[in-house]
Protein backbone atom coordinates (compact mmCIF):
# COMPACT_ATOMS: atom_id res chain seq x y z
CA UNK A 1 0.00 0.00 0.00
CA UNK A 2 1.31 3.37 -0.75
CA UNK A 3 0.30 6.59 0.46
CA UNK A 4 -2.01 7.09 -2.73
CA UNK A 5 -4.14 3.57 -2.66
CA UNK A 6 -6.60 4.42 0.08
CA UNK A 7 -7.71 8.14 1.35
CA UNK A 8 -8.11 8.59 4.73
CA UNK A 9 -11.50 8.40 6.27
CA UNK A 10 -13.40 11.67 6.59
CA UNK A 11 -15.66 10.84 9.23
CA UNK A 12 -13.72 11.57 12.64
CA UNK A 13 -15.72 8.85 14.84
CA UNK A 14 -14.72 6.28 12.12
CA UNK A 15 -11.22 7.65 12.00
CA UNK A 16 -10.49 7.11 15.72
CA UNK A 17 -11.78 3.82 15.23
CA UNK A 18 -8.91 2.97 12.79
CA UNK A 19 -6.53 4.62 14.58
CA UNK A 20 -7.47 2.78 17.94
CA UNK A 21 -7.38 -0.63 16.04
CA UNK A 22 -3.94 -0.12 14.44
CA UNK A 23 -2.85 0.73 17.71
CA UNK A 24 -4.06 -2.64 19.16
CA UNK A 25 -2.27 -4.19 15.85
CA UNK A 26 0.83 -2.35 16.55
CA UNK A 27 1.09 -3.30 20.58
CA UNK A 28 0.61 -7.00 19.39
CA UNK A 29 3.04 -7.21 16.92
CA UNK A 30 5.29 -5.66 18.68
CA UNK A 31 4.45 -7.99 21.59
CA UNK A 32 5.30 -10.80 18.76
CA UNK A 33 8.87 -9.29 18.36
CA UNK A 34 9.84 -10.78 21.89
CA UNK A 35 6.61 -13.45 22.63
CA UNK A 36 7.64 -16.80 20.95
CA UNK A 37 4.71 -17.90 18.59
CA UNK A 38 2.83 -14.71 18.67
CA UNK A 39 3.16 -13.28 14.93
CA UNK A 40 4.26 -10.17 14.69
CA UNK A 41 3.85 -9.30 10.43
CA UNK A 42 0.54 -9.81 10.53
CA UNK A 43 -0.88 -7.21 12.79
CA UNK A 44 2.13 -4.80 11.64
CA UNK A 45 0.20 -5.30 8.26
CA UNK A 46 -3.26 -4.87 9.51
CA UNK A 47 -1.92 -1.96 11.57
CA UNK A 48 -1.00 -0.46 7.99
CA UNK A 49 -4.45 -1.31 6.80
CA UNK A 50 -5.98 0.39 9.71
CA UNK A 51 -3.46 3.14 9.72
CA UNK A 52 -3.84 4.10 5.87
CA UNK A 53 -7.07 4.46 6.51
CA UNK A 54 -7.12 6.65 9.74
CA UNK A 55 -3.70 8.93 9.72
CA UNK A 56 -0.73 9.59 6.95
CA UNK A 57 1.02 10.56 9.47
CA UNK A 58 0.64 7.32 11.41
CA UNK A 59 1.28 4.95 8.58
CA UNK A 60 4.64 7.15 7.40
CA UNK A 61 5.50 6.41 11.53
CA UNK A 62 4.51 2.78 10.89
CA UNK A 63 6.38 1.70 7.44
CA UNK A 64 9.57 4.17 8.62
CA UNK A 65 9.92 2.56 12.32
CA UNK A 66 13.20 0.72 13.14
CA UNK A 67 11.47 -1.93 14.71
CA UNK A 68 8.27 -2.43 12.30
CA UNK A 69 8.90 -0.82 8.74
CA UNK A 70 11.03 -3.71 7.47
CA UNK A 71 8.26 -6.02 7.77
CA UNK A 72 5.65 -4.29 6.35
CA UNK A 73 7.93 -2.98 3.44
CA UNK A 74 9.07 -6.11 2.60
CA UNK A 75 5.04 -7.49 2.41
CA UNK A 76 3.72 -4.70 0.48
CA UNK A 77 7.01 -4.94 -1.85
CA UNK A 78 6.01 -8.39 -2.64
CA UNK A 79 8.75 -10.24 -1.05
CA UNK A 80 6.02 -11.56 2.03
CA UNK A 81 6.50 -12.58 4.91
CA UNK A 82 9.63 -14.87 6.56
CA UNK A 83 9.06 -18.86 6.99
CA UNK A 84 8.52 -18.48 10.83
CA UNK A 85 5.92 -16.17 10.73
CA UNK A 86 4.07 -17.94 8.38
CA UNK A 87 4.12 -20.94 10.27
CA UNK A 88 3.43 -18.74 13.75
CA UNK A 89 0.72 -16.89 11.84
CA UNK A 90 -0.85 -20.25 10.79
CA UNK A 91 -0.34 -21.65 14.52
CA UNK A 92 -1.94 -19.08 16.11
CA UNK A 93 -5.08 -19.31 14.12
CA UNK A 94 -5.13 -22.85 14.94
CA UNK A 95 -4.63 -22.60 18.37
CA UNK A 96 -7.05 -19.68 18.93
CA UNK A 97 -10.07 -20.85 16.40
CA UNK A 98 -9.43 -24.22 17.37
CA UNK A 99 -9.93 -23.71 20.82
CA UNK A 100 -13.32 -21.40 20.18
CA UNK A 101 -14.53 -23.78 18.41
CA UNK A 102 -13.83 -26.80 20.77
CA UNK A 103 -14.07 -25.25 23.92
CA UNK A 104 -16.35 -22.37 23.85
CA UNK A 105 -19.93 -22.59 24.31
CA UNK A 106 -21.85 -21.28 21.33
CA UNK A 107 -24.65 -21.52 19.17
CA UNK A 108 -22.75 -23.82 16.43
CA UNK A 109 -23.52 -20.91 13.63
CA UNK A 110 -20.98 -18.87 16.07
CA UNK A 111 -18.45 -22.09 15.53
CA UNK A 112 -18.79 -22.33 12.33
CA UNK A 113 -17.93 -18.70 11.51
CA UNK A 114 -14.90 -19.25 13.43
CA UNK A 115 -13.78 -22.09 11.55
CA UNK A 116 -14.38 -20.71 8.37
CA UNK A 117 -12.44 -17.32 9.44
CA UNK A 118 -10.18 -19.46 10.46
CA UNK A 119 -9.59 -21.13 7.53
CA UNK A 120 -10.02 -18.38 5.09
CA UNK A 121 -6.57 -16.82 7.37
CA UNK A 122 -4.79 -19.90 6.62
CA UNK A 123 -5.64 -20.00 3.31
CA UNK A 124 -4.82 -16.40 2.70
CA UNK A 125 -1.47 -16.65 4.40
CA UNK A 126 -0.25 -19.93 2.98
CA UNK A 127 -1.73 -19.52 -0.84
CA UNK A 128 -1.56 -15.89 -1.55
CA UNK A 129 1.44 -14.52 0.53
CA UNK A 130 4.63 -15.29 -0.48
CA UNK A 131 7.66 -16.48 1.44
CA UNK A 132 10.36 -14.27 2.43
CA UNK A 133 13.82 -16.05 1.05
CA UNK A 134 16.48 -15.38 3.53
Amino acid sequence: MSNNEAKTEKNKFIRFLWIALGSVFVAIGYIGIFVPGLPTTIFLILASACYIRSSKKLYNWLINNKLFGKFIKDYNEGRGMPRKAKISAVSMIIIFCGFAVIFAIEPLWVDIIVALTGLTGIGYITLRVPTKQD
